[in-house]
């Protein structure tokens, strides 16, 4: 497929235990272009949780991963960094109160955050856990991403959120916009279709796709794969993007493709997915 580029906003590679760049390589296969690869919870891939040494190697990991992608597709790609949601669980598992883990992860984000100052990162990543959690701990939460939009805002960057589900998030762009962050720079991943507040970034459903499509609003697509070879496919396979796109073109919409695969990565990231293809066939001619 070459009539559009095909970006997948939220794809996980995991060198340590999974596919890594093979996973990439199959989504560039099945005619997928550009890739958003967001690095997986530090103890997926290191043996530290909290700490600093602990982001600064997942960083590392998820970077390298990212730039061995990024040989093999016909476009970019592109890490996102940052630190999971569920970290403040753990944390508080292991001993810690509330605002000690929110300490620690706002310090994890201050890491990822130099990533994207010096140039290998695109964005950040945060949110608050999609269970139920006492409310000390979503206090908690809530201050880490608030940290972090305070840090988009100072980077210019794009802060990706995993968070619970739902249609409306009005507040937390709000939070984003207080902090000097516009909410159009905040992206939803694994929103199920249109949302208030944020940039949906769709988990790639049929259902889902079409409620966005019809929108006529600003939106992403996204596998969410999470490359762990115990669980192959999940949440979809690196494939489902690309095949996502040629049945949405079927479907006659072929607008919504091009405002998720060109015009949306534009407004929101500030990347020209249209040049950044057309430059990497001009170095390979």
């Amino acid at each position: 497929m070459t009539e559009t580029p095909i970006l997948d906003n939220h794809l996980h590679l995991d060198p340590v235990n999974g596919r890594g760049v093979a996973a990439a390589a199959e989504f560039a296969d099945a005619g997928g272009t550009h890739l958003l690869v967001l690095n997986k919870p530090s103890w997926s891939l290191v043996d530290g949780v909290g700490d600093e040494a602990a982001f600064r190697e997942t960083f590392e990991i998820t970077c390298d991963v990212a730039a061995a992608a990024d040989d093999r597709l016909p476009g970019r790609a592109w890490p996102v960094l940052g630190v999971h949601p569920a970290l403040v669980s753990r944390l508080v598992d292991d001993g810690h109160t509330p605002a000690d883990a929110a300490d620690l992860m706002q310090a994890g984000l201050d890491v990822a955050a130099e990533f994207v100052a010096d140039g290998p990162a695109l964005a950040l990543k945060s949110g608050r856990p999609h269970y139920e959690v006492p409310d000390a701990v979503w206090d908690a939460s809530n201050r880490v991403m608030r940290h972090a939009f305070e840090l988009g805002a100072q980077l210019g960057c794009v802060v990706q959120l995993h968070t619970e589900g739902g249609e409306t998030f009005e507040q937390i762009a709000a939070w984003a916009e207080s902090r000097g962050l516009a909410r159009e720079q905040v992206v939803k991943h694994y929103a199920g279709g249109p949302v208030e507040g944020p940039v949906p970034s769709v988990i790639s459903n049929r259902e889902g796709l079409v409620a966005a499509a019809e929108s006529g609003d600003p939106f992403l697509m996204e596998t969410d794969f999470i490359d762990d070879p115990e669980r192959p496919g999940a949440v979809l396979g690196p494939k489902t993007v690309p095949s996502r796109v040629r049945w949405l073109r079927e479907q006659g919409h072929e607008e919504a493709i091009r405002t998720a695969h060109v015009e949306t990565p534009a407004r929101v990231y500030g990347i020209d997915t249209e040049g950044t293809l057309s430059d990497t066939h001009r170095r390979s001619a």
